[in-house]
């Protein structure tokens, strides 16, 4: 599994949105700054983002973008499986039921189901919140 640059960038885009939060609407242009992110890049993540409720937006002066829910209610997961699409590391888990023909065989089904529910599991429980709470000291910051 490896997260593109439109995943990486969905979710700096929701932490830009959340940390700037004032009850106005954030023009893209401001996050493209902010971020260092190309504006025309960003129009189709937000596009993603709204058609799927996350962000609400409002055109002309005044416009831009904001979250419709507190950043405590935004998983990574969800924000991840809508701009990536599954986590599936497998093509035969991608879709619902499993009609792999060669299933009942498969000796290596389980382990890839397992990686799924552990990727799945783990940006489930971490939200935008969450983030803006536990960043890293980076002066302190050692890999």
């Amino acid at each position: 599994m490896k997260i593109s640059t439109k995943g990486r960038y969905a979710i700096r885009l929701m932490i830009d949105l959340a940390e700037h939060k004032s009850g106005e609407y954030i023009p893209l242009m401001d996050v493209a700054k902010r971020q260092g992110i190309s504006e025309k890049y960003l129009e189709s993540i937000v596009a993603m983002l709204s058609k799927s409720g996350y962000l609400r937006s409002l055109r002309g002066k005044g416009g831009g973008y904001c979250l419709t829910k507190e950043p405590k209610a935004y998983t990574i997961g969800s924000i991840l499986r809508t701009v990536e699409g599954s986590f599936a590391p497998v093509p035969c888990l991608e879709c619902e039921p499993n009609t792999c023909e060669k299933i009942a065989s498969c000796k290596t089904i389980q382990m890839w189901m397992d990686f799924q529910k552990m990727a799945d599991e783990y940006f489930d429980g971490i939200t935008i919140q969450d983030l803006i709470d536990n960043a890293p000291d980076i002066d302190n910051y050692v890999i």
